[in-house]
């Protein structure tokens, strides 16, 4: 299962929670799961996040394929000017 790491910002969401293990296909299933675990997060994602896998930035990611023993991290985009 993919191991995602909560940043302190989204364990709001998931009452303290730091990680989860959730069996996922691609970033889209991951994302529908959490928001079933935790009501709200799911549109704190998609709306406000970049996602690394294993370490590695992803553009596009709703239909980036995870490992069954990936980790994920959801990150705060960050705004230039």
């Amino acid at each position: 299962m993919a191991k995602v790491i909560f940043t302190t910002e989204l364990r709001r969401f998931t009452g303290g929670v730091k990680s989860v293990e959730i069996e996922a296909s691609n970033v889209r299933q991951l994302i529908i799961e959490l928001d079933r675990r935790y009501p709200g997060i799911g549109a704190q994602l998609r709306a406000g996040t970049a996602v690394a896998i294993d370490g590695e930035i992803v553009q596009e990611a709703l239909l980036e394929p995870i490992g069954p023993t990936s980790e994920v991290h959801f990150l705060p985009s960050l705004g230039g000017g």
